[in-house]
């Protein structure tokens, strides 16, 4: 780098060398959030309606922030587009396409954010980007994702709060995320997780950990620690709290001051954790000081770069448009062709006030059958023309949801489920009504499939790439859930034969009705 290159750290204003690269980068963020609008605009929309990631909104400023602090040691850095970047951001482009195909909000908003902090590289260069590797990670820190874990969570979280107390010598009935003791039924819902502790805590610990330390070592200790406490304090949160209700009577939390007790527990924790971590703060590095370029970067304007950076961008819009023109949006009409099959009669459905919890199907078929007695339900939800409002795999789309006061899952795993076609792999779960414990409770057997690309599969995940494969091929983005189920007698090997015999009889039938949904 020439002397005339260098900026001396008291220079004022923007250095000469760096005022292109800036005004290249800002219009490439301003492009990217204006192309990807509607991606940028849901993650704003979490941000505000959800506490869990309601720290999104000062991700960005604390960007911003800690950019800023570091500008005199920029100034010393020639920016330079990396070809590289631009090969990376292709990579976030193709993941977000994916993600829009099969409407993964998780997956477009991350992959938003890997182009933005992308962006850096690919316009100012490696050297700089590198200089500035904590802030840019910081971003991720926006993207509202970490619903996957709660289920996780819950159950710890349950299976800590019922052995505390066991251990505290009081009896306990429980089933699945219920549990019932002397004083009154508990239950550990999405509140009960600590999923919105864990996140903050992540959060501001990663922070805390950057601005207190220079060594790696004792920032991956701090960021460790930020993990496993807000855990742990969770679960002695969940066992505080019912112990209270317990010794009470009910009469302290166990309403709203539930909530206020555990943010007050949580952030007393916290506090102490930072407290303790402060002892072994190193000093900071002199931010005034400028860093010296490195390889004999000579700030070239490489306008092949960015016109491939442009072309990475907008490729993916492309493809959307092409595809949603071959879409079919009629409204599908779902019906079970050719009726019941191998001696099944129409019948009232078992429970009919229970339903699988799939939100906002195009079409959904309901239908109750019987034989031998024995009563089975079937169900099944059809989805055309998805969106973030309207899909068929989604965490708010369950067979019972945490919220619901009537019903709850109280076992799940997997079957087999003999299917004309052959053996194939389903979701099995077992529903209860009433309260845990209650006497005449219903009990139901269920399994679920996904139908999608013409193929039943159990888990979302495969579900998920059938539904991209699918629209990839033209065929549209046409799928279904199907569930059938069946009460729970004393015997409980009789209502897993009943379901066998009745897909067994009458899966060709159903696959073939959605077959036919599927053209029309």
């Amino acid at each position: 780098m020439s002397a005339s290159m260098a900026p001396s750290s008291s220079a004022p204003g923007l250095p000469a060398h760096w005022r292109r690269p800036l005004a290249l980068l800002i219009l490439t963020l301003l492009a990217l959030l204006l192309l990807y609008r509607e991606t940028a605009s849901a993650m704003v929309a979490i941000w505000l309606r959800s506490d869990t990631y309601a720290h999104g909104i000062l991700v960005l400023p604390i960007v911003l922030w800690l950019v800023w602090r570091q500008r005199h040691r920029l100034a010393g850095l020639v920016p330079e587009p990396s070809p590289m970047a631009v090969v990376l951001m292709l990579g976030a482009a193709l993941l977000w396409l994916l993600g829009d195909l099969v409407a993964v909000n998780a997956a477009t908003q991350l992959a938003l954010t890997m182009l933005l902090v992308l962006a850096v590289p690919a316009v100012l260069g490696w050297q700089v980007a590198w200089a500035l590797l904590f802030p840019l990670c910081f971003m991720f820190f926006a993207v509202p994702i970490g619903d996957f874990m709660m289920p996780r969570l819950m159950e710890w979280t349950a299976d800590f709060t019922v052995l505390a107390l066991r251990m505290s010598g009081i009896p306990v009935y429980r089933e699945g995320q219920q549990f019932v003791i002397p004083s009154g039924h508990w239950s550990v819902v999405e509140a009960c997780s600590g999923i919105r502790y864990l996140i903050a805590s992540v959060t501001v610990g990663a922070l805390f950990a950057y601005l207190n330390y220079r060594s790696a070592r004792r920032r991956a200790l701090f960021v460790l620690v930020s993990i496993l406490v807000p855990i742990v304090a969770n679960w002695l949160r969940a066992y505080i709290i019912v112990m209270l209700g317990h010794y009470s009577g009910n009469t302290i939390a166990t309403g709203v001051d539930h909530l206020i007790y555990g943010w007050l527990f949580f952030g007393i924790v916290i506090m102490l954790m930072f407290a303790i971590g402060a002892r072994w703060a190193e000093p900071s590095p002199d931010m005034k000081q400028p860093l010296v370029a490195t390889g004999g970067a000579a700030g070239r304007f490489r306008p092949a770069v960015l016109l491939a950076l442009l072309l990475v961008v907008l490729a993916p819009h492309g493809v959307v448009w092409a595809l949603e023109h071959a879409q079919n949006h009629t409204p599908p009409q779902l019906v079970l062709q050719g009726g019941l099959q191998g001696g099944w009669q129409a019948a009232e459905r078992p429970s009919p006030d229970w339903k699988p919890a799939f939100q906002n199907p195009s079409a959904e078929l309901f239908q109750g059958a019987i034989k031998e007695g024995q009563p089975v339900g079937l169900y099944i939800g059809y989805y055309r023309s998805q969106n973030t409002e309207r899909k068929l795999v989604s965490s708010s789309n369950q067979l019972v949801t945490y919220s619901d006061k009537d019903w709850a899952e109280v076992g799940a795993g997997t079957a087999s489920a003999p299917w004309p076609g052959g053996a194939v792999p389903v979701r099995q779960a077992e529903l209860r009504s009433s309260l845990v414990g209650s006497a005449g409770a219903v009990r139901l057997l269920a399994w679920q499939v996904y139908w999608v690309n013409d193929r039943l599969v159990a888990g979302d995940a495969m579900a998920k790439v059938q539904g991209a494969l699918s629209r990839l091929l033209g065929r549209g983005d046409d799928s279904a859930v199907v569930v059938v189920y069946t009460p729970i007698g004393e015997a409980g090997t009789r209502a897993q034969d009943a379901l066998a015999a009745f897909v067994q009889a009458n899966g060709q039938a159903i696959e073939a009705s959605l077959q036919q949904t599927r053209q029309r």
